[in-house]
């Protein structure tokens, strides 16, 4: 059978896979050369014959297309070396035999004739709204609809009266201003309403990109390498291992217990078996009975077990997942803070239906009344009606908190593209918020707190040959130049045998692959503990290429690396026939497994049986370089007799009466800032717990020095132990349980839902494919972006993008600046609701025209930043540091706490008392007398409100009890922008707003005590923050009624999406 020369030979053995067509009478294999050639020249196989050949997974057309062989052959590509890197154009093949004429008018561009016929690997997005559409998503309200209706009514009206009717002296013919005023209003809103949506699809479109961006291994060339998953094409060969996302439709080439969880793509919940397709082509070609054997691999289901390689044949659209997603139109889920700003959006809704009925009640019944003694003309009478309507209109959409749900969503917008830039990567919205409530952080150890740069350091051959001191120093001392040198010498001076089977236990043992360096240090692509031992070996074992050294050992089966297991295991047949089990995994399970062990490596490889001191020996020096922070691998050996040993060949059969051959200790730094980034977060309330495969001693090590371990009451565990506990032992370990060490992947889910059950929001990391469950038990799930499987990425919420512990402190600090900028608008917009609200109902009410302070336009005006500026402003801001020096808030917290009502009612109050007393003592006060004074005193109520509202904002951008509310300003320039263009635009309407806007040319002294009636609500903010919260708290639970009417989170808790 032939070997794969980038990875292993071909042994997969049979299973069952369901869903395989067979015809009765298959094709020569001759009869396929004509069948697509016409359609794509360049290729014996269109693009649409090969997704075909996936989509109906009929062996017969694979048969007819002569396997893996012709198949490679007609893709111009080599199922061992995959596609040449030189390839513009592909080479030409036998025209009689393939009936290609090729072109050659794009030579110079690589591939290019490649991705022209089978296109790239893009997958579809969903297609976001237009222009056009996002416009009508943000007129499309009904209240927008009756403004838009009554402002037309009253231009219609105004029309007819300017034209229409004489005008006398200082009465200019511009009734027809209002209406287009609000039709104008009404259309900057829409407007800017789009922007921002259109803002916000940018800003997701690129994060949905991101998500779908990866790098996957193939070979090309004959070498290994990482692609972007884009950029994979039909005729590329891939190689897959437990944890990876198939990322195309293709035909398994070379394999070793391959199976796939199909359930996405078939609905079959039981994994299948796959089989390389050489072995399938022959039994079909020999009359075999082989309608169970599964050749074929589906893009988006998930290799569970087992390593090999594959040729892709259809990629992005023509892809079974391509497909998928085409035939998909899924809405995204609201976010846990969405709905319940949803539920507060619609309690606020009401009281501004109420608020608004009640006015235009009031006011049309004075207008009825006052009828009967009226002097105007029919068209003036249709006109104050119409006011009376508009003016109710209005309260109704200045009440109405269109800028709620925005405010979140822009929120979550800028976090998450700003959590990119701190690699993070956030899949699920509902997460970014929830890491601002986290309790716990579960981490894992191996390239989260540690640097994942490893090099062995120390080892331990056989029964005592040590070679710590002569290879490296011990852990964080300097190494002088002789280390190497040593080193060397010693293990050159072991005999060859010992040598050849220390290489052979780690190449055979190791799934990592050696990567396209150009010339420099050798490289390799894979987990980066195999690849220290693989760069051990190249070192001072004589190791060659990789490929070329798996290709010269037949290994006849394969036991990829399980968790659960905690080792890898491969039997390799040797050339006297004979065959030998290898197996790398954790140094005390193997132990346990051991019967015997080398005697004396430089002695050759005699072997005595394993004795209690021996066994001491060993577990001395495993512990010696456990507690310097080394990560310890152990190796074992065993001969067979006879294979196979059973029919059924299970793992148990081989582990079993092994040889201990060595254990090596492996340095692995801990991350620069890991210590500050764990003390940030005891800082900031949120526990840290190690959960980690690494034995007691190392994880000891590293808790220790990274500052985990801090209290004499904390706990470090084995997983062993842990899972012997009864549930309410658990329970009861949990609080000072800080180190799980040797754990397997469900004992981390385990703690998880311990620690969710004592009320804790927890966040976890995982890598693994078996650290699925727990990532997606957590609240947050944080996947590695570099070490991480495909498995596990898709399990989790968010991305580690650089695997570091750092950045997860980062993802606490956005998520609680989500929260604070949600406070903050809901602070200053419930403020602006109560103040607007109240001034035109009162205003109005006590109005002998019937008419509001502030006019319909005005009020669009203070809508507009209310609802869209404000929020542009507010959830735009940067955390700082001193996020991190308070608790996190627990899951039932108010949406709307006793600090955001003392500053809403104290600002309410005070910008209600100016006001009114400005409308409605103003003249007394001023001592003004003629209509001018009086429009002027009118038109400065209107420009105080503004101003109260622009510095108001300043208030509301501190939540806590700080007195420098401008703490920050100057690093969220959007901020800034937004009040240069609020104070732009109001003075430009002052200056020219005019009849449009109702209002007239203010003094200098007016402009002064409208400029500084705003700005005195700053002082009072600061007076404001003193008064205790445990008054406010203890008014609003004896009032009840507000307190309770907003929704807490636990009942607003939306289910998980796992």
């Amino acid at each position: 059978m032939e070997k794969n020369g980038s990875f292993i030979s071909d042994a997969a053995p049979r299973y069952l896979s369901p869903g395989i067509k067979m015809n009765v009478e298959p094709k020569e294999p001759e009869e396929l050369v004509s069948q697509d050639v016409l359609t794509t020249r360049e290729f014996a196989f269109s693009p649409d014959r090969l997704s075909n050949l996936i989509s109906s997974r009929s062996l017969t057309d694979f048969f007819n297309c002569q396997g893996i062989i012709g198949l490679a052959k007609g893709l111009h590509t080599d199922a061992r070396g995959g596609l040449s890197m030189d390839e513009t154009v592909p080479k030409s093949l036998d025209a009689r035999e393939w009936g290609i004429a090729l072109q050659t008018d794009r030579q110079n561009d690589a591939f290019a004739m490649r991705k022209q016929v089978f296109g790239d690997n893009h997958l579809p997005l969903r297609k976001p709204p237009t222009i056009l559409q996002l416009l009508w998503m943000a007129y499309n309200d009904h209240v927008l609809f009756l403004l838009t209706g009554a402002a037309i009514i009253s231009l219609a009206l105004g029309l007819y009266q300017t034209f229409a009717t004489r005008h006398g002296p200082g009465n200019p013919p511009v009734e027809w201003v209002e209406g287009v005023a609000i039709l104008v209003a009404v259309v900057i809103i829409v407007l800017v309403s789009t922007t921002n949506d259109y803002q916000k699809q940018r800003k997701f479109q690129k994060l949905n990109r991101k998500k779908q961006d990866r790098d996957v291994k193939v070979i090309r060339s004959a070498r290994s390498q990482e692609v972007p998953i884009y950029d994979l094409m039909v005729g590329d060969v891939v190689l897959i291992d437990p944890g990876d996302v198939i990322p195309a439709d293709g035909i398994l080439i070379q394999g070793h217990r391959v199976q796939c969880d199909e359930s996405s793509a078939t609905g079959e919940t039981e994994p299948q078996a796959k089989h390389p397709g050489n072995e399938v082509f022959s039994a079909f070609q020999d009359g075999r009975d082989c309608q169970h054997m599964d050749p074929f691999l589906i893009s988006g289901t998930k290799v569970t077990e087992g390593v090999g390689s594959f040729l892709v044949l259809a990629t992005g659209l023509r892809s079974t997942h391509g497909k998928i997603i085409l035939s998909l139109d899924e809405e995204p889920d609201f976010t846990p803070l969405q709905l319940r700003l949803n539920t507060l959006a619609k309690y606020i809704a009401r009281f501004g239906v109420i608020i608004s009925l009640l006015l235009f009640v009031i006011l049309f019944i004075r207008f009825l009344v006052g009828l009967r003694s009226s002097s105007q003309t029919p068209a003036e009478k249709g006109q104050s009606f119409l006011n009376i309507f508009i003016t109710a209109l209005t309260v109704l959409v200045i009440a109405v908190p269109e800028g709620l749900p925005l405010t979140v969503t822009l929120a979550l917008a800028f976090a998450t593209t700003r959590m990119l830039k701190d690699n993070n990567l956030v899949r699920l919205l509902r997460a970014c918020e929830t890491m601002g409530n986290a309790t716990d952080i579960c981490s894992d150890k191996t390239g989260t707190l540690t640097q994942n740069k490893m090099i062995v350091v120390s080892g331990c051959f056989g029964d005592n040959s040590e070679f710590e001191r002569q290879l490296a120093a011990p852990y964080g001392a300097t190494t002088n130049g002789d280390d190497k040198t040593l080193a060397t010498e010693y293990i050159q001076s072991l005999p060859d045998d010992t040598r050849i089977i220390l290489k052979e236990s780690i190449v055979t043992n190791t799934t990592a692959v050696e990567s396209d360096s150009s010339g420099e240090a050798s490289s390799f692509l894979g987990s980066n503990t195999e690849a220290a031992l693989l760069q051990f070996c190249r070192s001072h074992l004589g190791m060659g290429p990789v490929d070329v050294e798996r290709a010269n050992v037949k290994i006849v089966e394969l036991f990829p690396f399980d968790a659960s297991r905690q080792c890898m295991l491969t039997v390799v047949q040797q050339e006297d026939g004979r065959y030998r089990v290898y197996v790398k995994g954790a140094p005390e399970v193997l132990l346990r497994k051991c019967t015997r062990v080398v005697e004396s490596p430089a002695g050759g490889l005699a072997t005595i049986p394993i004795t209690e001191t021996i066994t001491q020996s060993l577990q001395q020096a495993i512990a010696r370089y456990a507690t310097k922070s080394l990560r310890t691998i152990g190796l074992c050996f065993r001969d067979l007799h006879n294979w196979p040993l059973t029919e059924d060949i299970k793992f148990e059969d081989f582990f079993a009466d092994l040889t201990f051959l060595a254990v090596f200790g492996i340095r692995d730094p801990l991350r620069n800032g890991a210590e500050d980034a764990v003390r940030a977060c005891l800082k900031a309330g949120v526990a840290v717990r190690m959960v980690t495969g690494d034995n007691a001693l190392t994880a000891r090590a590293i808790a220790t020095e990274c500052g985990i371990l801090v209290d004499p009451d904390d706990v470090v565990m084995e997983g062993h132990e842990f899972r012997q506990l009864s549930q309410s032992q658990q329970t009861d370990l949990i609080p000072h349980l800080k180190v799980l060490a040797r754990s397997l992947p469900d004992d981390k889910r385990t703690l998880v839902a311990r620690l969710q059950e004592a009320g804790r929001v927890v966040a976890v990391t995982g890598d693994g494919t078996n650290d699925a469950p727990a990532l997606a038990t957590a609240d947050v799930g944080f996947s590695m972006g570099i070490s991480g499987t495909e498995i596990a990425r898709e399990a989790s919420s968010i991305v580690l993008m650089d695997d570091n512990f750092s950045s997860i402190v980062k993802a606490v600090m956005w998520g609680r600046a989500v929260g604070d900028a949600v406070k903050r608008f809901l602070q200053f917009q419930i403020t602006i609701t109560i103040t607007s609200v109240g001034l035109a109902f009162v205003s109005a009410i006590a109005s002998s025209e019937e008419r509001s302070v502030l006019t319909a336009v005005q009020l669009m005006w203070v809508n507009l930043f209310q609802d869209t500026l404000a929020a542009l402003a507010l959830a735009t801001d940067p955390p700082t540091e001193r996020i991190l020096n308070r608790k996190p808030e627990p899951k039932n917290a108010r949406l709307i706490p006793a600090p955001l009502w003392k500053m809403i009612v104290g600002q309410s109050i005070y910008q209600l008392a100016v006001t009114l007393v400005l409308h409605f003592a103003g003249s007394a006060i001023f001592s003004y007398h003629t209509e001018h004074e009086k429009q002027q005193l009118q038109t400065a109520v209107f420009n105080t409100y503004v101003w109260l509202q622009i510095f108001n904002i300043y208030n509301n951008r501190q939540l806590e009890k700080s007195i420098n509310i401008f703490e920050g300003v100057l690093h969220n320039w959007l901020f800034i922008a937004i009040n240069v263009l609020m104070i732009g635009i109001q003075i430009l309407i002052m200056f020219v707003g005019g009849r449009a806007f109702s209002i007239v040319t203010l003094s200098g002294a007016q402009w002064a005590y409208s400029v500084v009636l705003g700005a005195l609500c700053i002082p009072l903010g600061f007076l404001i923050r003193l008064v205790p919260d445990r008054l406010v708290e203890r008014i609003l639970r004896a009032t009840g009624t507000l307190w309770d009417l907003i929704p807490s989170r636990k009942r607003q808790e939306p289910p998980r999406n796992t």
